[in-house]
């Protein structure tokens, strides 16, 4: 409601933001124009689709639904079926194409999205949203979207994610894994374990048949897209290869020693970064 009426719905200091309607009239009446700005106000938490729970099967039948006609609108239900993806893979939403909202899948809340909103990176936190398959019929699964300023739910992609790729990244300055905790006086204090780790794990009944990318030192791109930085260590590669080749998981420990170029450290000055990409089959 409050986003509807022009008020902030986020950030901080909300109280001390203004905006929204400050005078309510009515004009056209036979005695004149009337200010109720004055008069006693309520407010509606939440909207009447959720009340009746139009996400539901149930629900959607309780409401008439129109064609989309191709013009985003805020304040908008949105509603299709659509069959499972084939294959055992994770499905996903990708959201690009809309804004700020929920969405439902047979009746279950998938989550909040937000692609409008971007991060300093210049891109949203997030942009596909997982469904899980136990949500799932083979055929004829009811999706329904609320948004609330505006975005085009044709475009919505409904896809499946490889899980056959996988990637570990830590760096030099990683937090440590706690083991456990130990109380000293009125103390309690984390136990960690003194050398950090890249864990890789494949799907069951998987292992690792191929290490496609092993970067030590500066290390640029994400998973699925790594490439060596300015400084890169040759010998890591091999290191990974035997610990890790043939298994359904593995660690490989972040010791400097054992993954640098021995006495040729092109950039003793700069934090490390251990990233690894290994495909599962």
């Amino acid at each position: 409601m409050a986003m509807t009426v022009g008020f902030p719905n986020s950030g901080a200091y909300m109280e001390k933001r203004f905006a929204g309607p400050r005078a309510v009239t009515l004009e056209g009446l036979m005695s004149g124009t009337v200010d109720i700005t004055k008069n006693e106000w309520g407010n509606q938490v939440g909207v009447n689709g959720e009340k009746i729970q139009v996400y539901t099967e149930a629900g959607a039948k309780k409401v008439q639904w129109v064609p989309f006609a191709g013009v985003p609108s805020p304040v908008t239900w949105y509603k299709t079926y659509f069959d499972a993806p084939e294959g055992t893979n994770p499905v996903a939403l990708r959201m690009m194409s809309m804004a700020k909202g929920m969405v439902w899948v047979n009746g279950q809340s998938i989550g909040r999205y937000w692609v409008s909103y971007n991060s300093p990176l210049g891109r949203p936190t997030q942009e596909e949203y997982h469904v899980p398959r136990a949500f799932l019929k083979p055929k004829n699964n009811l999706l329904v979207v609320f948004e609330e300023t505006g975005g085009n739910p044709e475009k919505i992609d409904i896809l499946t994610v490889n899980r056959d790729t996988i990637c570990s990244i830590i760096t030099e300055n990683h937090p440590p894994s706690v083991n456990s905790w130990e109380r000293k006086g009125n103390e309690l204090r984390p136990l960690v374990k003194l050398v950090r780790e890249a864990e890789l794990s494949c799907p069951d009944k998987k292992v690792i048949t191929k290490v496609e990318f092993v970067g030590f030192g500066e290390v640029d791109g994400a998973c699925g897209a790594f490439k060596p930085g300015k400084c890169h260590s040759t010998k890591a590669l091999k290191d990974v290869e035997s610990l890790c080749l043939g298994k359904n998981e593995c660690k490989v420990p972040f010791e400097k020693e054992r993954l640098a170029d021995a006495g040729n450290d092109t950039c003793p000055n700069v934090s490390k970064t251990l990233a690894i990409q290994v495909a599962c089959s």
